[in-house]
């Protein structure tokens, strides 16, 4: 039996992806909530088969945790997952020692493939979303939007970040909606996660 790693901060999206991988295959999941527990658990309870990282999780600090992970001398393999990286992410995760890529668009079925793979010994590389182009590159913000990106980054409210940048809060409120549409993100939580993601902040 494969024993598996899956550390996600999203509670509803690991125990699917754990429920699923464990009755369809034989492999068995532990589960860690952020890099933190991840990186405790690999240390005294590894190596794992496969360590599976959610790459906007908590304290991963997008690849410096993948790296930081690799550099254990128990690590095994280290696969990254993302619902919001870009290709171009992936190539440099893949770059960096990353035993696959695993977008969280993948179907279950091709999902418990791609583990396979990496289990096999094998290197997953998602061709079709790596052939994407460079997401970062075809974004372009201007000057105060990447301000305002940034402070939504760090949690502020619109009010705050007008009075940081010495504007009306309205004026926010147009960048906010302006830079979401650019990012084609659903609110502000997910316009942060993409920015992160591809290195905008």
């Amino acid at each position: 039996m494969s024993e598996i790693l899956l550390a996600d901060d999203h509670e509803l999206v690991r125990e699917t992806i754990a429920a699923y991988l464990e009755a369809s295959s034989d492999i068995r999941v532990v589960q860690a909530a952020d890099f933190v527990q991840a990186l405790e658990l690999v240390k005294t309870s590894g190596p794992f088969d496969l360590v599976v990282l959610d790459y906007t999780m908590p304290g991963m600090d997008g690849l410096d945790g993948l790296r930081k992970l690799l550099s254990l001398p128990n690590a095994g393999a280290v696969a990254v997952m993302s619902g919001t990286a870009s290709a171009d992410v992936a190539r440099r995760a893949l770059e960096a020692g990353a035993a696959g890529f695993l977008p969280k668009t993948l179907s279950p079925d091709t999902l418990l493939s791609a583990v396979q793979h990496i289990l096999e010994g094998e290197v997953y590389r998602p061709l079709q979303f790596l052939s994407q182009k460079a997401d970062a590159l075809s974004v372009k913000l201007t000057p105060r939007e990447r301000d305002v990106l940034n402070g939504i980054c760090e949690g502020k409210s619109n009010k705050e970040i007008a009075r940081d940048l010495g504007v009306q809060e309205v004026t926010i409120k147009l960048h906010v909606k302006t830079l979401s549409r650019k990012l084609d993100a659903r609110n502000r939580t997910h316009a942060a996660m993409i920015g992160r993601d591809l290195d905008l902040v």
